[in-house]
């Protein structure tokens, strides 16, 4: 528990700083551009949330140094390893002009770097056909790349409103920690809750009123620490079902994926081409009806604000029964499949104006 108060204490004091030095200042850190499809907030703000949780955890390294070498050498490492994501990351913060290709590159040779230093490979899948492929070396660096830098990517699509990446992040470390806790594994319960305290020190300045965004450095960044904690847990545990983990992330990682289908196979354009029809997008334009007409400043950060829960409840229903399920693969994967069906009975809905009424804010 000291770990997770200090990470949260150096998080939420770390962002502070660079919201107070930011806020007349520094209008390269700023998102200006509020014309996009997925452009939801009145003002410019900075987007560099993720220098606050990055500078907590290297803080709570140092700290850590001097009462448990083990746990501050892996976290070390863990920081080294994520540096080119979150700096990939941080320059397209800083520029606007870092491809996403260029940054799924930063996150795979982060992946693979944690692969080489920390062994975080993927030697076990429970999954038809994967199985062999995680049974050979290079297959299962191959599978960590791709998961780890898929994980990052996933955390980013859904960071657009305030709290909704960090919360569902939040929830993902809790997680880690709960069932690192249940095996005793002392090393993945600290990182675990090193993790959630920094995202929450940072959520505490981003929700509701939205002073700070983590931006591409921070989304891709605790994307990546995320799966590298998942993956150690397995690793070093081969009692949890290598289901657990992706039960866990399936909200953002199953919004990818259904985004990169419906760009691709029903719209024909590109995977990487932005558009406004995220299910969190779809929420905030057609369930937050109170506030359909007004565009001015104060209304659009009260709708932003409403919207983040909507999807942290969805988001529940995935990490609630992985932590009761944790080393059950059978009932985990057939979570999985439920919840792959009911995002998409429900984006049907809400796409067609089918929503139930009762969950539709009026006011």
């Amino acid at each position: 528990m000291v770990v997770f108060l200090l990470s949260f204490a150096l998080s939420a004091a770390l962002t502070l700083l660079v919201v107070r030095l930011l806020r007349h200042r520094g209008s390269a850190t700023k998102d200006h551009d509020r014309s996009g499809p997925q452009k939801v907030h009145g003002t410019t703000v900075a987007r560099v949330g993720g220098v606050g949780v990055v500078g907590a955890l290297a803080g709570l390294a140092a700290a850590a140094s001097w009462l448990n070498a083990s746990f501050a050498r892996d976290l070390g490492l863990l920081l080294a390893c994520g540096m080119p994501v979150f700096a990939m990351g941080l320059l397209e913060d800083l520029t606007k002009r870092v491809s996403p290709v260029s940054r799924l590159g930063a996150a795979a040779i982060s992946a693979l770097l944690a692969a080489l230093v920390l062994g975080t490979v993927i030697d076990r899948t429970d999954i038809w056909g994967l199985d062999w492929i995680a049974s050979t070396a290079t297959g299962a660096v191959l599978l960590a790349v791709l998961a780890v830098s898929g994980i990052a990517n996933a955390i980013n699509i859904i960071d657009g409103f305030n709290g909704l990446a960090s919360m569902c992040a939040e929830m993902i470390f809790l997680a880690l920690a709960y069932v690192a806790f249940q095996v005793g594994d002392t090393l993945v319960f600290s990182l675990a809750l090193a993790g959630a305290g920094a995202v929450l020190g940072f959520f505490v300045w981003n929700y509701p009123a939205g002073l700070i965004f983590l931006g591409d450095g921070g989304a891709y960044f605790i994307g990546f620490l995320a799966a590298e904690v998942a993956l150690l847990l397995l690793v070093r545990n081969a009692q949890v079902s290598p289901l657990f983990p992706l039960l866990t992330c399936i909200y953002p990682v199953f919004e990818t994926l259904f985004s990169m289908y419906r760009r691709k196979v029903i719209r024909g354009r590109s995977v990487g081409m932005p558009d406004g029809l995220h299910l969190h997008s779809l929420v905030y334009r057609r369930m937050l009806r109170w506030a359909i007409g007004r565009e001015d400043a104060a209304a659009m950060m009260k709708r932003n604000s409403r919207t983040a829960p909507y999807l942290w409840l969805l988001s529940m229903f995935a990490v609630v029964p992985a932590v009761l399920f944790w080393d059950d693969s059978r009932i985990l994967g057939a979570c999985i499949v439920l919840f792959a069906l009911s995002y998409i009975v429900l984006y049907g809905k809400i796409i067609r104006f089918k929503v139930p009424g009762w969950m539709v804010s009026k006011r």
